[in-house]
């Protein structure tokens, strides 16, 4: 907050609470919930009163204020900070992130107009990219998770299996191994819905010739670590060429991360390798980003063009090179890395080439 010269920091993405105080942000589904931080004073979380038992046993803020319906939100939260003695002073708001609509950032210029807000969007997702050991020790844990989910998924395909059988399979084994996976991320495609760039496991089953897709994650502690792998059950073509520049470029960008580059930069890696096969309209999306509690949070570092954020040691990155085939196929890899001062150190035990069952 020193460093982005502002006098208070008002808080609302749910990973970042999380991140902060524990609170999960379950019940903020329906209206903002805001942790006012200002230095030298107790932190202070406003929240809908409906929330204040589940806020109270799952923070460890003291001091929480309630407030009712959503027009209480603003002037609520305004009094907050004028009893903070920041009013007409710079706060800032995470105006990039979810759970804050412009409608709140409205309500609350109109109860304090001669307060200076600013977007700090990207100030608690830059200390969170840099991880404790204690974090790491998590994460870790949530990556052994991760490639129990995925030795199952491959171990599981036959002619007729369905995405949903192999989804049980997924949670039977990781709950024997002691863990979870984050369903709600999940993505366990076969056939031609692999086509579909999410989706929920269905009743589908998988026919010879044909390509499997899964992205999952073991959590632990709010903590993610996601992979993508793709199989493929006999021959296909498509899948074969999209997964063959998938590996080539996803290497790229894993050998460009180090201390001191930019995420540009490491974007820029993958895409020059697709440049070179004459084939840069395949990636549609940005090579990766960063990861901690929940798999993604809008307003994190992203790993895209233009990006200036610069990589520091114990940054945790997830980098999924999907690529789109001419008939819609979405094919592809992962790696999940920890940067180090020595460069990437891949925390997965389980390879990125195309498994064939």
């Amino acid at each position: 907050m020193e460093r982005a010269k502002l006098d208070a920091l008002v808080v609302t993405a749910h990973g970042h609470l999380q991140y902060l105080i524990g609170y999960d942000g379950t019940g903020g589904y329906f209206m903002p919930f805001a942790l006012v931080l200002v230095p030298g004073q107790k932190p202070t979380f406003v929240v809908r009163e409906y929330e204040l038992g589940s806020v109270r046993a799952g923070s460890c803020v003291e001091e929480i204020i309630p407030y009712r319906e959503q027009f209480d939100f603003a002037p609520v939260c305004a009094n907050t900070i004028r009893r903070s003695g920041v009013v007409g002073r710079r706060i800032g708001l995470e105006l990039g992130c979810w759970n804050l609509a412009p409608a709140d950032v409205s309500a609350l210029q109109a109860q304090l107009p001669d307060t200076n807000f600013a977007d700090a969007t990207r100030l608690v997702a830059t200390v969170a990219a840099v991880k404790t050991e204690l974090e790491l020790d998590v994460m870790r844990f949530a990556m052994a998770m991760t490639d129990v989910a995925i030795g199952t998924f491959q171990h599981s395909l036959e002619q007729g299996v369905t995405e949903m059988e192999v989804a049980a399979n997924i949670d039977r084994e990781v709950e024997k191994a002691g863990g979870v996976v984050q369903a709600t991320s999940s993505t366990l495609l076969f056939g031609e819905r692999t086509k579909l760039s999410h989706g929920t496991p269905k009743r589908h089953p998988i026919r010879n010739n044909e390509p499997a897709f899964l992205e999952i994650g073991g959590v632990k502690n709010g903590y993610a670590c996601g992979l993508v792998r793709s199989a493929l059950l006999g021959r296909h073509a498509e899948t074969e060429l999209l997964h063959e520049l998938s590996v080539e470029a996803l290497e790229a960008v894993i050998s460009a991360i180090k201390p001191g580059v930019t995420a540009s930069e490491v974007d820029a890696a993958g895409r020059e390798v697709l440049k070179r096969h004459g084939r840069p309209e395949l990636l549609n999306h940005r090579v990766g980003y960063q990861t901690g509690i929940n798999w993604v949070e809008r307003g994190n570092i992203s790993l895209e063009p233009g990006a200036t954020d610069v990589l520091e040691p114990n940054m945790t990155l997830h980098m999924p090179i999907i690529l789109c085939g001419e008939s819609g196929y979405l094919i592809g890899t992962s790696e999940h890395v920890l940067v180090t001062e020595r460069g990437p150190e891949i925390l997965s035990r389980t390879s990125h080439t195309l498994y064939r069952a």
